[in-house]
């Protein structure tokens, strides 16, 4: 696993050992990457469920301002930290060691752009949809990585489902909100 493009392009991040975190493939987030190409630049992008940090270290390295990574595991806090400084983006960063729901309730935006890609095995979507929308701007995305088939929420508070994307067995669906 590497970082694509920007700055720290090339440099190799550490992946989770084990089969407890499912990193996002390479072409998956090159996609996502390509879905907020004139979005990213100055953002503040929110990692949930950030597993090893490589899509929060790739918007860094593409143009965001900060990012802020969320996840349960002390295991993945702690590569998520190695791998953030080897790229030598933790002064722009955050890692918040939290269930990702109960960080929601307390935490503080707005947020431009949002990445989610809980484990799959959870039903903890919906809930971090509702948290969520309330700490992003206006002008956000919402990003969502799900299995293939998984039926999203055609809403979420101001958000309106606007596309979803098929990558193998993975989609990604795209929230914005839409002006009447």
């Amino acid at each position: 696993m590497r970082v694509i493009t920007g700055i720290a392009r090339g440099r190799k991040l550490e992946s989770p050992k084990g089969e407890k975190t499912r990193p996002t493939s390479e072409m998956v987030k090159e996609a996502v990457m390509s879905m907020v190409q004139f979005e990213i630049e100055g953002a503040n992008f929110l990692d949930l469920y950030a597993g090893c940090g490589q899509m929060g270290i790739e918007a860094l390295s593409r143009g965001a301002h900060r990012c802020v990574f969320v996840d349960n595991s002390r295991e993945a806090a702690e590569l998520i930290r190695r791998n953030l400084e080897h790229t030598r983006f933790t002064s722009s960063s955050l890692v918040a060691t939290a269930d990702v729901n109960t960080w929601l309730k307390t935490a503080r935006g707005p947020f431009d752009i949002a990445f989610i890609d809980p484990p799959y095995e959870q039903n903890t979507l919906a809930k971090t949809l509702e948290r969520l929308s309330p700490l992003m701007r206006e002008s956000g995305i919402i990003l969502v990585e799900s299995p293939l088939k998984t039926q999203m929420p055609e809403s979420v508070g101001n958000f309106t489902l606007q596309r979803e994307y098929r990558y193998g067995k993975t989609q990604i669906a795209r929230y914005e909100v839409v002006d009447n």
